[in-house]
């Protein structure tokens, strides 16, 4: 049995869906679990949708309407109508505003999930109503019923072995009468019934756990890339495609910010030895990466850029050193404001601090620190971090801009920038 995900740029239109059902027909034989996110930039739209209603933002309450009728386009290029699918999604969806009044006292985090998991619902109710037109017999199942989480809304933690007696209960038997079961990423079920989410991008994590869960083969993820690439091609213009990684190398990578796979994917995988495909849905004939337990090899320089950073530079108002216990007091603050640090450097007074800005979550966490430490705040800056860096990758990014931090590990160099402008020579 193998697991694949499909990611909401391979479902972002009629087209698009048909490549799906393309690409699956060369795997008719075979068991397949199947995680499909929503389509194209719908979970934004519901993200629009479920803070205009909650905090009454008229514009964004505007994206209802279009969101309904962008699904309902797709299901009459696919299927000659509405059909019963477009019936269900554009009921769910004009629901919205009651789900959101309904528990708006609980806060917009329980709100957020329980709007944009409809996301994931209505993909996979379309592609799994298309494969089963196409005579590819396909199962849909409700994620809710199989991932059981904690009540903690928009980063919920999997209860594992909870979601493993429901996965195993629920998949295999579904195995003995059609070969493809699909259901939805991202999404879980508290003990209490209420929806949660695993995290923004979560559905590869989602394919991780069914993969984990049911001892798949292999997990494939599809995306509109060759396979993992040393750079964001959008950033460079020369990038290199990685072959083979291993699993170490994918975790460093997704820890320092690159944005092929999920943070939290491969430690599921690595645990038994899943190897993770990740292939390309323009060229699904290709090879694309392979990540797995191999000893690790020889990398060109892989460059991971992070936008939109902010340097905080905390210390301490009486001179005093800054401690072991001021950092235990610092990183609980952190955690509490969910704001992750993506560097950091220490001094005897000090302690400097990148992070991606938050501007909410960022000003509550100076409110709270600020009685005890002196706080300088510097924005619009970018985080370069190159692993297996030379020094000619090195200036070569440093061009236009200025270091204001940086730091240097084996084989990894960060660097906090911000950019220049350099005038024009006039003639």
């Amino acid at each position: 049995m193998k697991v694949f995900k499909f990611g909401g740029a391979s479902v972002k239109d009629a087209q698009a869906v048909r490549n799906v059902g393309n690409i699956l027909q060369a795997y008719q034989d075979e068991k397949i679990l199947m995680i499909v996110s929503a389509m194209g930039k719908t979970t934004n739209a519901l993200e629009r949708m479920a803070s205009g209603y909650f905090y009454d933002i008229p514009e964004n309450k505007e994206v209802l309407n279009q969101s309904i009728d962008f699904h309902l386009n797709i299901c009459q290029e696919l299927f000659g109508e509405q059909g019963d699918c477009g019936k269900e999604i554009e009921k769910d969806f004009l629901d919205i505003p009651h789900l959101i009044e309904q528990h708006k006292e609980s806060g917009y985090d329980l709100v957020y999930d329980q709007v944009v998991s409809l996301g994931e619902w209505a993909s996979t109710k379309i592609v799994s109503t298309y494969l089963n037109q196409l005579g590819l017999g396909t199962h849909w199942l409700d994620v809710i019923q199989c991932v059981k989480t904690d009540a903690i809304h928009r980063e919920a933690t999997v209860n594992w072995e909870k979601t493993e007696k429901e996965i195993q209960n629920s998949v295999v038997p579904l195995f003995e009468s059609k070969n493809f079961v699909m259901t939805q990423g991202f999404t879980g079920q508290t003990d209490d019934g209420l929806i949660t989410t695993l995290g923004r991008e979560g559905s590869d994590y989602s394919a991780a756990i069914f993969s984990y869960c049911l001892d798949a083969e292999n997990m494939t993820v599809w995306k509109d890339v060759e396979g993992i690439l040393n750079a964001d091609p959008r950033k460079f213009k020369q990038v290199t495609k990685l072959d083979r990684i291993s699993y170490k190398e994918a975790i460093e990578m997704t820890y320092y910010g690159a944005k092929v796979i999920h943070p939290k994917t491969i430690k599921p995988l690595q645990n038994k030895s899943i190897p993770l495909h990740v292939k390309s849905f323009l060229e699904p004939s290709e090879k694309g990466t392979i990540i797995s337990d191999l000893s690790e090899e020889n990398y060109p320089p892989i460059v991971v850029v992070e936008p939109e950073q902010t340097l905080l530079h905390i210390s301490t108002k009486d001179f005093s050193f800054v401690a072991e216990h001021h950092l235990s007091h610092l990183f609980a603050s952190f955690a509490q404001q969910k704001i992750k640090v993506n560097m950091m450097r220490n001094t005897a007074i000090s302690f400097s601090v990148c992070v991606t800005h938050r501007e909410k979550r960022i000003q509550e966490l100076l409110e709270q620190l600020q009685k005890e430490f002196n706080i300088e705040k510097n924005e619009g800056l970018e985080l370069i971090t190159i692993r297996y860096y030379t020094p000619a990758i090195i200036e070569q990014l440093k061009q236009d801009k200025i270091v204001v931090m940086e730091e240097r590990i084996k084989n990894t160099i960060q660097m906090v920038v911000k950019t220049i402008s350099i005038p024009k020579q006039i003639n």
